[in-house]
């Protein structure tokens, strides 16, 4: 019982640190594109990133944000077994609320995709389906995660994976919370979609 103590609360810090790397900001910084959180939204993640027109920096962001979530969940499980769940929820709510940027992080969408592979590839497979699919057909960035999101409860229960719908319902209303903004402008009407500038 000590050992499973310890690997949940190893996990949670293990998925806190990894989660709370800011990586939108420093590879804008490190770009010489300034701060990130200056220009558009004011948000760290990849969609605000691709402002400054640098599609490739914007993807760099996507794949670092998910790739943190997948080995916080990943490396737990190899190596803590029992808190790969407590890991998903640490780099869920370091890159949400990281203490390096006085607790104010991304938006969660790409991290949540990792944790969701990283977890139980299924379920990784209809977050990722549900995202791309929706952006495709709306090219409304928000609108996608909040889909995929909403999503990914729904697939830990059909998949039987149980005991991950209450974190993960708990990550997809922290994504509606994060996003209300964006809700607002989508019932509105005046949500930017990619490839147009905000009005």
């Amino acid at each position: 019982m000590s050992d499973l103590w310890f690997n949940m609360a190893a996990g949670l810090l293990l998925g806190y640190a990894l989660g709370s790397v800011p990586f939108g900001l420093l590879l804008t910084r490190f770009a010489g594109g300034g701060d990130i959180r200056s220009i558009g939204s004011g948000n760290i993640g990849a969609t605000n990133v691709l402002r400054t027109g640098r599609k490739g920096l914007a993807a760099l962001t996507l794949l670092l944000d998910l790739l943190k979530g997948f080995f916080a969940a990943w490396l737990a499980a190899l190596y803590l077994p029992g808190g790969e769940i407590f890991a998903a929820a640490g780099a869920f709510f370091g890159h949400l609320f990281p203490v390096w940027l006085k607790f104010k992080g991304g938006k969660g969408v790409a991290t949540y995709a990792g944790i969701m592979f990283g977890l139980f590839w299924q379920g990784g497979l209809v977050y990722a389906a549900t995202w791309i699919g929706v952006l495709l057909i709306s090219r409304i960035s928000s609108l996608a995660g909040l889909v995929a999101a909403l999503c990914a409860p729904l697939a830990a229960a059909i998949f039987g994976y149980y005991e991950l719908v209450a974190l993960l319902t708990a990550c997809t209303l922290l994504v509606f919370w994060k996003h209300r903004a964006n809700i607002e402008n989508l019932m509105d009407g005046t949500e930017p979609r990619i490839g147009k500038s905000k009005s």
